[in-house]
């Protein structure tokens, strides 16, 4: 496989804009990222985009019920 070079003003582009984001390792078991792949392609998301929506609404959801119960 080729190596594509980068030149510096690149990578000091690159760093700078993912110094605006954490990253989290996601793990799950073997044949299911083809599924989740084929999910988000069909509904015109990315993986990421799609990972991101799903954390945030659960959180959301979770919030509201805890706030629900303490009134």
């Amino acid at each position: 496989m080729e190596q594509r070079k980068v030149s510096a003003a690149q990578r000091r582009a690159t760093d700078k804009y993912l110094e605006k984001f954490d990253e989290i390792r996601v793990r799950i078991p073997k044949g299911r990222k083809e599924e989740i792949q084929a999910h988000c392609e069909a509904r015109g998301e990315s993986v990421n985009g799609f990972i991101n929506r799903v954390i945030l609404d659960a959180l959301e959801r979770e919030n509201a019920d805890v706030e629900a119960q303490e009134v």
